[in-house]
């Protein structure tokens, strides 16, 4: 079966590759605002689901499976998303700082025998941070295409004291849980199905 991945992520094209799975890229161009009152776990999976429809429509085919995935940080109920400038950036970073936060990535396929996906929670503790810190790490690449400003992948893994539960799910894509859902549904990994 072929495989798309409606994503245009590094992280997430990286991490499904460590299953071994052979796939393709097709980014979905779908609208992102939360809708008002949403909860975060819900618009994660409502943006998975629509990301995986937008995308498959291209692909009519019999054989053909689209993989979405969408992660966003929590901190006392609000979304944070991608931070639109450095303002908005350095905000995100302070609020995180020396304190615990929710990462959400909702998981969905959709294929030849219907749709279906998951939302997974992971909880993340912050160092306290200094605004000098929070400045320095602002001045690199890193934080601009991350949800919640930061990368734990990268040089933003050195602000994470610890983590409660998956590490792959606060990059982008919950490994087990993709790995789980692909085989349901009959995609092929270096693990079999």
């Amino acid at each position: 079966m072929k495989l798309i991945l409606a994503s245009a992520s590094p992280r997430r094209s990286e991490l499904l590759r460590q299953l071994g799975v052979v796939f393709q890229c097709d980014p979905a161009e779908i609208d992102e605002s939360p809708q008002p009152d949403e909860r975060p776990e819900d618009y994660v999976a409502r943006m998975a689901r629509e990301k995986a429809e937008a995308v498959s429509v291209r692909y009519p085919d019999a054989d053909a499976a689209v993989l979405a995935a969408d992660t966003t940080v929590v901190m006392a109920g609000e979304i944070l998303g991608k931070p639109r400038d450095h303002f908005h950036g350095l905000s995100m970073l302070e609020r995180l700082s020396g304190r615990t936060h929710s990462v959400f990535t909702a998981i969905w396929l959709t294929g030849p025998s219907g749709s279906s996906g998951e939302v997974v929670a992971t909880r993340v503790s912050f160092l306290p941070l200094t605004r000098r810190v929070c400045e320095a790490y602002l001045a690199t690449e890193e934080p601009w295409d991350k949800a919640g400003a930061y990368g734990i992948q990268g040089l933003g893994g050195a602000f994470v004291r610890s983590i409660e539960g998956s590490y792959s799910n606060v990059v982008g894509l919950p490994l087990s849980e993709a790995w789980q859902l692909l085989a349901a549904n009959g995609v092929e990994t270096v693990l079999g199905r």
